[in-house]
Formats: C-alpha cells, sequence, structure tokens
C-alpha cells in the first residue's frame, strides 16, 4: 500500500511532502499521526502503517524538513541540518492544524520514534487539548555520545557553531555511501530485511538519501533536549504517553528516557527487551511485543 502524496508550503516557504493512507472501514478507530526519527522517510515505514489502516485508523505521516523529499536547507542536500528545534514544531504545528485535524478522524495519536519523540513532547507542552494519546519508540531525550562524554559534545558543537562551522559535517560524518552499509555490528535492528529497508528505498530515489549530521543539527538537538530537563516542564504535559524503549538502544538513552517519564505526570514505559533502536524495523517477535503493548495503551 502507498500513500497518497501531497506537499504542503512551511511559515518560510519551503515544501514538504507528506502522505495520507485511508482506512476502508466505515467505523474508523481514530487517526495516527506517524513522526520519523533523524534521516527517515515515508518509505521506511509503509509496513507499519499498512499494518495499522488494516487494523481501522488513517495514517498521516510526513518528511521532516532537511529529509526525504522534503525541501533540504543547505546547498549539499545530504547534511543533516536544522537552523532551530523550533522550526521542526511550527512545521509539526501547521501540518496538524491545516491538513491532519481538517482531514482526520478523531480521536488522534501520535506514534513518533528517535527524534520525532522529542519533537512530539514540545509539541504536547504548547498545544494541549488536541493529541489524545501519544506512543514514542526509542525517543531521543537523551543521545548516547561513547566515546566522548556528553559534556565535552556538546562543548565540541557549541564552540564549532559559534565559529562559523554549524553547517560543517562532525568528525566522521559525511554523505551518505551506498557502499557503506553493513547488517553485522549495526545499531539499528537484530532483522536483516527490514535493516535494507531505507537502502532498498533510496537505490530507487537517490534523492531520498541523507547522510551524517552537521555541528549545528546536534548543538541544536542538545538545546532542545536540555529544555526537557528544565524544573515543571514536562510536568505540565498532561497527554497520556506510552513510552516503549529499546533494551539494547545504542544510539539514545534509556536512562534519559527513565528520568522524563518518572516526571511526565501521564506516562507509562516499557522497555522491550533484546530491541535496538528501531523498534518498528525490528523482528517480528519484537514488533509483535510493540503491537500488544501499542493496542492495550491506545483501546
Amino acid at each position: 500500500m502507498f500513500p497518497k502524496i501531497d506537499y504542503y508550503t512551511t511559515h518560510d516557504n519551503l515544501s514538504i511532502r507528506y502522505g495520507f493512507y485511508s482506512c476502508a472501514s466505515d467505523k474508523k478507530n481514530g487517526t495516527i499521526l506517524l513522526l520519523h526519527g533523524r534521516a527517515e522517510f515515508m518509505e521506511k515505514y509503509m509496513e507499519t502503517a499498512t499494518e495499522l489502516v488494516q487494523r481501522g485508523y488513517d495514517i498521516f505521516t510526513f518528511d521532516w524538513r532537511g529529509q526525504g523529499l522534503s525541501a533540504r536547507m543547505l546547498p549539499n542536500r545530504h547534511k543533516g541540518y536544522v537552523d532551530t528545534y523550533d522550526t521542526y514544531l511550527k512545521d509539526l504545528e501547521l501540518f496538524i492544524r491545516t491538513i491532519v485535524k481538517p482531514e482526520g478522524t478523531p480521536p488522534f495519536i501520535i506514534l513518533s520514534h528517535s527524534m520525532g519523540g522529542l519533537v512530539t513532547l514540545h509539541y504536547l507542552y504548547k498545544h494541549r487539548g488536541i493529541i489524545s494519546k501519544a506512543v514514542l519508540t526509542s525517543p531521543m531525550f537523551g543521545i548516547l555520545t561513547f566515546p566522548y562524554p556528553v559534556r565535552f559534545a556538546k562543548f565540541f558543537t557549541r564552540f564549532a557553531v559559534h565559529n562559523g562551522r554549524g553547517s560543517s559535517y562532525v568528525p566522521g560524518s559525511g554523505d551518505y555511501d551506498p557502499s557503506k552499509p553493513e547488517f553485522k555490528g549495526n545499531r539499528l535492528t537484530s532483522d536483516p530485511k527490514r535493516f535494507l529497508t531505507a537502502d532498498r528505498a533510496i537505490v530507487k530515489n537517490p534523492d531520498l538519501a541523507l547522510g551524517g549530521v552537521t555541528h549545528r543539527w546536534i548543538y541544536e538537538s542538545f538545546q532542545s533536549m536540555d529544555m526537557l530537563y528544565q524544573p515543571g516542564y514536562v510536568e505540565q504535559i498532561r497527554t497520556p504517553i506510552l513510552i516503549l524503549g529499546a533494551g539494547t538502544d545504542r544510539v539514545v538513552s534509556n536512562r534519559a528516557q527513565k528520568e522524563i517519564s518518572l516526571r511526565l505526570p501521564n506516562c507509562r514505559r516499557v522497555e522491550i527487551t533484546g530491541a535496538k533502536h528501531e523498534i518498528l524495523m525490528e523482528t517480528d517477535a519484537i514488533r509483535t511485543k510493540f503491537r500488544n503493548a501499542f493496542d492495550e495503551f491506545v483501546e
């Protein structure tokens, strides 16, 4: 199943690609807004979207600016870049207000991954009473910067941005390399077939490819994550939230997820043993655990 594709224009006149999967059932369970992580795009989540449609949900999703087939912000389209997370938030708010709410069927549920989970929390803080429930898989509330301490990573990226190197790749990053992906030792999934889902889509359309992150993206990510730890911030988010952590995550911090989940007034966190970072790209057994937790929460 492939979604109906369209584009909308942002507050700063950029083009954002979005998709809509329609449920054929007369009695719909609601609308799910599927929010991806960094470097991801709609084609990667077609399996998940199809499954949710078959279970009675309409699905709206879109490519974040700077990735997928949405507008890129730098001349080198491979560079992972954002000027500020407020920009992501404005794009999301406009999408929900002008497209999802007018066209979707309540209740409205967010299903987000990694970076998408971070933006979701900020949206729920600023815009209350619109989203009924939110499910966050491996949300990015803290980045694992091993072998460097987080404090050093913050200092290094801040120094680079303040010295005019915000649009430069961080050390070790570069353009997307189609010969690079290797399943052995990867940090994302235990499933060899789903591991190649994104790369197969990129072979068909190279414009989907995104390389590594820039200093600015990392700096703004730290800024956005740090806001969650301000006293009283997440405590004001009353929306029911389910956080699904990956037991063997080597990308984002499970410790940070646990800390934030304990401060959220209406949150439950479940850690899926054996799962790597991309829970929705994992083995059938792990995805079944996701579905069971998701169904129990939303129904």
